[in-house]
């Protein structure tokens, strides 16, 4: 068949080109520059790529359905929904506990819900587009994760869900967290963005994050676990909530058949909705008020031969982490080092480390001195959000949040923590000349 030749010679020519232009073959040198995070692939995600391009469906198909079908299944929960970003997804997990299909468990405006100040705005930003109130509790060191021992402070007749993320791969302490929500009848959605992988000992069974919770969410951006280039998801053991997700996802819309589908249900034209007339096109009738998010099957193509690789991603991100911890034994004078949560096994998204208040040096200047040496650096994200301008009026209004207790840790990491990469582009030369450049700056300010 001429078009199978021509498909076979368009890929032997994608693999060809991955080979001349992608495929790296120069040795890592002291000097050359390290970076936090990175692709890594291989002709396979580019022969997707382009199968789907010649495909030219575009939008959601049969990649995409392959992708939700593979993920939910190395996972071990029931349903994954595709979005088109991690921040998609922790805005679809969000506003589908808003939905009125969930009766008097619905959140409503004025409602509260947990959460921490030291991560991503994403986790945070839909609470508060929402017009709902985040109640801000401190978080522990070193494991940069929720200080559980506050939760119960920050519990009101208010508040309506846990919405926290594992902190660059370590777990929180899902055992304490889950039980908490159980006993106060609060919705838990686990943001997983940089812990995929990550396994936590959970009612002594090991569970992947992000399964343990009602709704847990991730990113495939480029820097991530593993890549779409943009891309998220989110999953659940509920097909009610997985319904009420894909209806934000897609417009609001009532139907759930997958793109390119009709009358999936065998009901399209006799159902009765709101105040239409009876049998209108179910194709056409919205229960919410929703977005487009949906990824492209050209970016779902990309992340099924990356999730072919996550498990070697994992246990690369594991070795990376422990060989660079194993080889700073010496400064914890200076530096406060990570440590895994309590029963966790993590998957690690960075190397998190605090520089201790008796230190002889600042932030500043060892990360000015890690960035000179090509190491590239970055910091827990926002630090402390509510010192960022997008707070600045409700600070000065003193409304729109609330904070539990001082949120003292969470102001050390803002002045004080930063962490660099352990992602599978690393090799244990890099891994070394890090630890290097590292205990040199130390050694040279303990004088």
């Amino acid at each position: 068949m001429l078009e199978e030749e021509l498909h076979r010679q368009v890929i032997d020519a994608v693999v060809r080109y991955y080979e001349f232009k992608h495929k790296k073959t120069e040795q890592f040198k002291p000097g050359d520059r390290i970076s936090y995070g990175g692709r890594v692939f291989d002709e396979n995600e580019i022969i997707n790529l382009v199968d789907s391009a010649l495909e030219f469906w575009l939008t959601t198909g049969k990649y995409a359905e392959r992708f939700e079908r593979e993920f939910a299944d190395f996972f071990g929960v029931k349903y994954c929904s595709l979005t088109n970003s991690g921040s998609s997804a922790n805005l679809l997990a969000f506003m589908t506990l808003t939905s009125p299909k969930l009766g008097e468990r619905r959140i409503k405006k004025g409602d509260e819900v947990i959460t921490v100040a030291a991560g991503f705005p994403t986790t945070v930003a839909p609470v508060i587009q929402f017009g709902a109130i985040p109640v801000f509790v401190d978080v522990t060191l070193p494991t940069y994760n929720i200080d559980v021992a506050q939760m119960k402070a920050g519990l009101t007749d208010k508040t309506k869900a846990v919405m926290i993320a594992h902190t660059l791969g370590n777990p929180f302490n899902l055992q304490v967290v889950k039980d908490f929500c159980d006993q106060h009848r609060l919705w838990l959605i686990e943001d997983n963005c940089d812990a995929l992988g990550s396994k936590y000992l959970y009612n002594g069974e090991w569970k992947y994050t992000g399964t343990v919770g009602h709704l847990g969410t991730s990113s495939f951006y480029p820097p991530h676990h593993m890549t779409m280039g943009e891309g998220g998801a989110v999953y659940t053991n509920d097909i009610e909530l997985k319904r009420i997700v894909e209806s934000f996802r897609d417009w609001g819309r009532d139907c759930w058949c997958q793109s390119g589908h009709d009358n999936t249900c065998k009901h399209r034209f006799t159902q009765q909705f709101g105040e239409l007339p009876l049998g209108y096109d179910h194709k056409y009738v919205y229960s919410h008020f929703g977005y487009n998010l949906k990824v492209t099957d050209m970016q779902a193509a990309v992340g099924c031969a990356q999730l072919a690789k996550l498990p070697t991603f994992i246990e690369k991100r594991r070795q990376n982490w422990q060989l660079l911890r194993e080889g700073l034994n010496d400064v914890h004078d200076s530096l406060i080092l990570p440590e895994a949560t309590a029963n966790s096994k993590p998957s690690w998204f960075g190397f998190l480390v605090t520089v201790r208040e008796t230190a002889k040096f600042t932030r500043d200047e060892i990360v000015a001195h890690l960035e000179e040496n090509g190491i590239q650096t970055r910091m827990l994200f926002a630090g402390n959000l509510l010192k960022h301008p997008c707070f600045d009026e409700m600070r000065m209004n003193g409304t729109g949040y609330r904070v539990v207790s001082e949120l003292r840790n969470t102001d050390i990491i803002m002045n004080r923590t930063f962490w660099v990469g352990v992602y599978p582009g690393m090799n244990s030369d890099m891994i070394r000349y890090i630890q290097s450049v590292i205990n040199s700056f130390i050694k040279r300010n303990r004088t």
